[in-house]
Formats: C-alpha cells, sequence, structure tokens
C-alpha cells in the first residue's frame, strides 16, 4: 500500500463519527475488516505497550509465575502454612493463583461460554443494555467512560449486579436463553468462594479469632455484600502495541475472582515492571482490591494491572468484585491501627467512589491516593 493510500485510509478510520463508538469496538470490527486502530483507541507513546523488554525496560520478556494458593489445602490441617503463603501473596504481590477451589470445571467452562455467546449477539440485542448509568443493574458498554476517556480501550463489558439474586436476575439479558441460569449459579458459587477466601485473609491479617462477635459481624457484611459480575471481551486487534483492552488500574472492592479463558493478556505491575500472567485452566485468578488495602491499613496492597490486545486472537474474561453493602463504610481496621502504626486512610462510601469516578477520568491508583492520610 502506498503512504497516501496508508493515509487515506487512517483518514477514514478517523473519521467515525462519534456515535459508532459508544456501540462498541466489536461493533466497529464487525462493521468492517479493520486494518489499523482508529484514532480515537490509540494511546499516547509514553502509555502504549510494547513488545518486548528490548524496546521497554519496564516490560519483562517472561511471564509471571504468581503464588499458587490449594484452596483445598486451605481447608486441611495445612491451613497455617497456607495462611503464611496468603498473607506474603497479597504484600508481595496483591495477586494470587487458586487452585482446587470448589467450583466445578463445567460451571467454570459454562461462564466462558455463555459470556462469549452473549458478545456474539446482534447489536440491537446487545444494545439494549447500553446505558452510561454508572448505577445501572446491567450495563453494557466499552471502555470505562465512553463518554469521557480520552482514549477508549480496545475492550466491550457487560456489568451485572448479582445482590440480591432474586430481585436482579428479571433485569439481566434473557438471550441467549441459558444466560440467566447459567450465570446465577456461577455468581452463587462465586460468592460462597469469596466468603471462604475472606475468612481466611481475615485470619491471615491476626484479625479473626475464634467466635469473636466483632469479627464474626464483618463476615456476617459479607455475607449481604455487594457483588458486581463483569464479563469482558477483547477482540482481535490490527495494531496492539498501540492501544490496550484496559489501561493500569487497579480494582474498587475487596476481592477479585478472575476468571479467563486460555489467551494471555493480564499483566500485572509487579516490582516496577510489566509482567504477563499464564492463565492456568480452571484457576481463579485473585486480586486485592482497594477497599482490602483500606482495611488492612497499608499492609496488603491493590496492585496495578492493565489487560493488552492481541492481533490473532478474540479474549473473554470474567471478573467477580466483592464488597461490603454499597452503603457500609469502609474504614482502616481498629485492630491495625496504633501508634507504630497510624490510621493511613480516610473513611470511604461507594457515593464518594462514584463522584470522584463521575467527575475525572479514572487513572491508575488516582481514587485510593485521593483516601491516604497525609501525616
Amino acid at each position: 500500500m502506498s503512504p497516501a493510500m496508508a493515509l487515506n485510509e487512517q483518514k477514514g478510520k478517523d473519521d467515525i463519527p462519534e456515535s459508532q463508538y459508544q456501540k462498541g469496538v466489536k461493533h466497529l470490527c464487525e462493521k468492517g475488516h479493520l486494518n489499523a486502530v482508529p484514532k480515537k483507541y490509540i494511546l499516547p507513546v509514553s502509555e502504549r505497550p510494547t513488545k518486548s523488554s528490548v524496546e521497554d525496560s519496564n516490560v519483562v520478556k517472561q511471564n509471571l509465575q504468581l503464588p499458587i494458593i490449594d484452596f483445598s489445602e486451605l481447608l486441611g490441617p495445612n491451613r497455617p502454612q497456607v495462611l503464611r503463603s496468603l498473607a506474603n501473596a497479597c504484600q508481595q504481590y496483591g495477586f494470587f493463583q487458586l487452585v482446587n477451589h470448589c467450583i466445578s470445571e463445567d460451571v467454570v467452562r459454562s461462564m466462558i461460554d455463555v459470556s462469549g455467546r452473549f458478545f456474539d449477539l446482534p447489536l440491537e440485542e446487545r444494545a439494549k443494555y447500553m446505558t452510561t448509568d454508572m448505577r445501572a443493574p446491567v450495563r453494557c458498554g466499552t471502555s470505562f467512560s465512553q463518554t469521557k476517556d480520552t482514549v477508549l480501550c480496545w475492550r466491550d463489558f457487560l456489568k451485572l449486579l448479582c445482590h440480591p439474586l432474586p430481585d436482579l436476575l428479571l433485569h439481566w439479558p434473557a438471550s441467549p436463553v441459558d444466560f440467566r441460569k447459567v450465570v446465577a449459579t456461577y455468581a452463587e458459587e462465586t460468592k460462597h468462594l469469596f466468603l471462604v477466601v475472606m475468612e481466611a485473609i481475615l485470619e491471615s491479617l491476626g484479625i479473626v479469632e475464634a467466635n469473636q462477635e466483632e469479627d464474626d459481624n464483618i463476615l456476617k457484611e459479607f455475607e449481604n455484600g455487594s457483588q458486581m459480575m463483569v464479563a469482558n471481551f477483547y477482540p482481535p486487534c490490527p495494531q496492539p502495541d498501540l492501544t490496550l483492552g484496559m489501561p493500569p488500574h487497579s480494582d474498587y472492592g475487596f476481592l477479585t475472582l478472575l476468571l479467563q479463558d486460555e489467551v494471555e493478556g493480564l499483566q500485572i505491575q509487579h516490582q516496577d515492571k510489566w509482567v504477563t500472567v499464564q492463565p492456568i485452566p480452571n484457576a481463579f485468578v485473585v486480586n486485592v482490591g482497594d477497599h482490602l488495602e483500606i482495611y488492612s491499613n497499608g499492609k496488603y496492597k491493590s496492585v496495578l494491572h492493565r489487560v493488552v490486545a492481541n492481533e490473532i486472537k478474540s479474549r473473554v474474561s470474567v471478573a467477580s468484585l466483592h464488597s461490603l453493602p454499597f452503603n457500609c463504610t469502609v474504614r482502616p481496621s481498629p485492630k491495625l491501627v496504633d501508634e507504630a502504626n497510624p490510621k493511613r486512610y480516610m473513611d470511604t462510601d461507594f457515593g464518594t467512589f462514584l463522584a470522584y469516578v463521575s467527575s475525572t477520568e479514572p487513572n491508575k491508583k488516582d481514587f485510593l491516593e485521593s483516601r491516604k492520610v497525609l501525616h
């Protein structure tokens, strides 16, 4: 292709009406074969991913072996040893892979499958759930905020509020026909898994002791806590070095349980380097959220992570984000605050978070930084 033709083709891509971007990146791909990334998705040079560590000293070429927590060992006589591994993972990495958990391979496989089939639906079906209302029980969209973001993410998403499940189920998509049944089963099972893992994390922090009423209360609050499911679809990208599926961010909430297909894409920042997380079949990637960093008074860290695009394959992932009920206040545990460790974060709630993200473009860990107490 001559330089003039290439310039004209790129100009054509840049002339895409704003309304088309609102319909998602998958829609753009379906409208015609994209040979170039539209301008709206191109990151500034300093924020682009690079193909190798030769090009960028902040990218590690090899994959990262995250700490592996064996759920079955957590429930057995080796629990004290596993709790130490859990504490180390939350302090040093902010992430771990959870294997041998209680959720069947069939439930896991069905969740990935039905998510992919939802994104395969015609745009008209997906468009029923497209809204910019962050409080909507069902929200289909693209990027973080396609109306505010300067550069859009190379991904589409479906966000579902999951608690209380009976009240929300009827708002969920009715297509594919098995969608509600599959996702409801998955939501219930991930909620149970979260509760067991969260109890272990509290114990690893030295907070939970046998039959202490105060500690039982926070676990009871988690039982009635918020749960949001986010199914992500990342189409193949013609120029993956110019854009990102998701930019660097930390997760709101206490814990995120991430299910991913076999396609690599998740990268975390570890020791100031971007490293790729190798998917393990039937495992969950679990990460510390901003609320757990606040609650642990900074002992456990929510870590920046991002998603890189793939030139050849599409990728599907499902994140289950868990926290206290939306009307609760999150604050450092009094048991982790003393003279040697003063309170490091202000109290926060969901309203504060929504007000913050509604007023500014999300960037890295800015919200968490805004809650830090200056000593």
